[in-house]
């Protein structure tokens, strides 16, 4: 440092400072304007592209707002689907059996008026065979009393009797 200042000249420190006026002149003339434009121009794009990624920061929390929204309501769809399913599912049991039910009475009283047909028809089919031997029977006891002369009169005397009695 003690050397400059013992080989200090005033001339040089003259047009060393006219030259570094001259160089600051020219460089705010010429360059400066261009580099603050430069630096302005790449300032204005980080803002744009900082507030393009907040937009798309946003737009992204609106999707995933709809998306979540979407999803809750197709879940919502679902469940009032398999509801609705299981509600058919059930009531059409509940049909199936109730109509099982009234078929199966249907077959029942059917079954029941067979039988009752059938029985009655066999009463009258016994009704009809002991009307038969009953006859037979009293045909045989008959041709057998009726077979001698003083039976006959006999017969006839008390069946007289009988018709007075009453």
């Amino acid at each position: 440092m003690e050397k400059l200042l013992n080989e200090f000249s005033i001339g040089l420190f003259f047009w060393q400072t006219l030259l570094f006026g001259l160089l600051v002149f020219l460089l705010w003339k010429f360059a400066w304007k261009p580099i603050l434009n430069a630096v302005n121009d790449r300032e204005d794009g980080i803002k744009d592209a900082l507030a393009a990624a907040e937009n798309a920061k946003k737009e992204m929390q609106n999707v995933t707002a709809d998306s979540e929204k979407l999803l809750k309501e197709a879940r919502a769809e679902r469940e009032s689907l398999l509801k609705e399913a299981r509600e058919i599912k059930d009531r059409l049991i509940a049909e199936s059996k109730d109509q099982a039910k009234v078929e199966g009475d249907k077959m029942i009283k059917q079954a029941q008026a067979t039988i009752e047909s059938e029985k009655k028809a066999a009463v009258a089919d016994i009704k009809n065979q002991v009307a038969e031997l009953s006859v037979e029977i009293a045909e045989k006891v008959i041709k057998k009393q009726l077979s001698n002369k003083d039976k006959q009169l006999k017969l006839v005397d008390d069946m007289l009797g009988d018709i007075k009695l009453n």
